[in-house]
């Protein structure tokens, strides 16, 4: 069934979508109505939000073919570019946003079940990342800055042509890369200290690269620690920003923590 499009200043848009938890009849019949709406509106990509339904839930024409998405979340993104683009709800008005081409996402199929998608095309990766902000509370009006929201808002209230502004509120190169950076550096060492017993090399050479691991081991947690934090300002700061999703921001800690415990404890075994 197609159903209408919301349009701007509908503010009903503004929802927190929940996940999708059943592949029954209710969501196959989301998912048709998504599809017969974009046909209906000869659209490239869509979300369940803007047709009303509050759930993380989109679909996007690959190839001809529609592609449904249900929890899609972006774990790696890479190459930014500019990408001017338009969206019913903002009455196809152009706004020039940051973009990332490749783009490796997760989801979940029509059983279920997760699955993993790959974008390396500029054209497909704006539709995706466009349509998944509206999954998470966001349109285009909130990648600008609050002077260039209000500016871009008047033209819409007149309809008159839209002011071009760059999107500088998402940032490509974060200050919390690097705590990564080095927690990755003294993780690095850390596997270092591990080969060294196999070679001849004296005990106080072990020794001390052990208490070299010991102080690493502590460092490295409270770099990740520091991440999370530094993180999650970024996500209120920017929070139109995939990268700062806390999906993605807990991904990078459980893997290094692990890491982390299980240098640590050989490094007990080994050297200690």
């Amino acid at each position: 069934m197609v159903l209408p499009l919301k349009k701007y200043p509908d503010n009903s848009i503004n929802v927190n979508a929940g996940p999708v938890r059943s592949f029954k009849d209710s969501y196959k019949q989301m998912r048709d109505d998504i599809i017969d709406t974009m046909k209906e509106n000869n659209l490239d990509a869509l979300s369940a939000i803007e047709i009303g339904y509050p759930y993380q839930l989109m679909v996007v024409k690959i190839d001809g073919e529609y592609k449904v998405f249900a929890n899609p979340r972006i774990i790696r993104q890479a190459e930014p570019f500019k990408s001017i683009e338009k969206t019913p709800y903002l009455l196809n008005k152009p706004i020039e946003v940051t973009r990332y081409k490749e783009l490796s996402i997760i989801y979940d199929d029509e059983n279920g079940n997760m699955q993993t998608f790959k974008i390396n095309d500029e054209k497909l990766a704006s539709d995706f990342q466009r349509t998944l902000d509206y999954l998470f509370n966001t349109t285009l009006l909130d990648r600008l800055k609050f002077n260039q929201r209000e500016k871009v808002e008047a033209a819409l209230a007149k309809n008159t042509e839209m002011p071009s502004f760059i999107d500088s509120t998402c940032p490509t190169n974060s200050k919390k890369d690097y705590f990564i950076s080095v927690a990755d550096k003294l993780l690095f060492f850390m596997l270092i200290s591990l080969i060294l017993p196999l070679f001849n090399i004296s005990k106080k050479t072990l020794d001390s690269w052990f208490a070299y691991d010991k102080i690493a081991f502590g460092l490295v947690w409270i770099l990740l620690i520091g991440f999370f934090f530094y993180a999650q300002y970024e996500a209120k700061k920017y929070r139109q920003c995939t990268s700062c999703q806390i999906g993605n921001q807990i991904g990078f800690i459980i893997k290094r923590g692990l890491a982390n415990i299980v240098f640590f404890i050989i490094a007990l075994i080994v050297l200690g």
